[in-house]
């Protein structure tokens, strides 16, 4: 069995942690919220997008795919929650939009966890490396899941639902990307596609609730989000 799949076993562990930080602390959502929507937006740019254009190896058409994965998302929460006008359908409007946020974290943690597979299989310390990597920021994915979908329905079962799904995503990629392969060209388009989502979750759901009230506090856990994954990016490029 290859070493891939139990260490990204750990990261189910890393991604739990963080998702019961975020329930443990719904009640300061605001507050979680400025350090989920800047770890986001950070992924977005200093990880998922660069990947993306090297992969496509065509910036246009990376650039395009952002854009798909941007509109795409903003056009698929205009439909879902456009035509509901009365309290309870907001709220199911919201759980639906929740919903469709957390599924497009949790396909990135799939992502991280076939990018383990595939590292092992070019050689153990570049697989070590992109581990380190992803075991570093999957505690924020798990608070990013858990953040989101209480931010857009409040509904405590759910999150821990979606922290599930997102926790064992990692390690069903590690598996899946452990028995085959793929091209990096189409690996590109789609995380060029995810890159664009994640900029809308982050710029249009995210930070803008965090930071509606004025409080420097958030403003530095913005900052640190983003530092945060800055750091990681540098590790990983080691």
């Amino acid at each position: 069995m290859s070493i891939a799949i139990p260490l990204a076993g750990l990261t189910v562990f890393a991604t739990l942690l963080g998702g019961r930080i975020g329930l443990r602390f719904s009640d300061r959502l605001p507050t979680l919220l400025a350090l989920t929507g800047g770890v986001v937006v950070a992924v977005a740019l200093l990880d998922v997008l660069p990947e993306g254009i090297e992969g496509v190896g065509d910036i246009d058409l990376a650039t395009a795919l952002v854009a798909a994965g941007f509109l795409g998302f903003f056009f698929a929460e205009r439909m879902l929650v456009l035509h509901d006008r009365e309290e309870a359908m907001e709220t199911l409007g919201g759980e639906r939009v929740g919903a469709l946020g957390a599924a497009g974290l949790s396909a990135h943690s799939f992502i991280d966890g076939l990018g383990i597979g595939f590292a092992f299989g070019v050689d153990s310390a570049t697989g070590f490396l992109v581990f380190a990597a992803v075991i570093s920021h999957d505690f924020a994915d798990g608070l990013n899941t858990v953040s989101y979908v209480l931010r857009r329905s409040g509904n405590r079962q759910a999150a821990v639902r979606w922290l599930t799904i997102d926790a064992l995503a990692p390690l069903l990629g590690a598996i899946v990307g452990s028995q085959i392969a793929i091209s990096d060209r189409s690996l590109g388009y789609v995380l060029c596609v995810y890159c664009g989502i994640f900029l809308y979750i982050g710029a249009s759901d995210l930070l803008p609730e965090a930071h509606s009230q004025g409080s420097w506090g958030r403003v530095v856990l913005t900052t640190l989000g983003f530092a945060l994954i800055f750091a990681i990016t540098r590790l990983a490029g080691i």
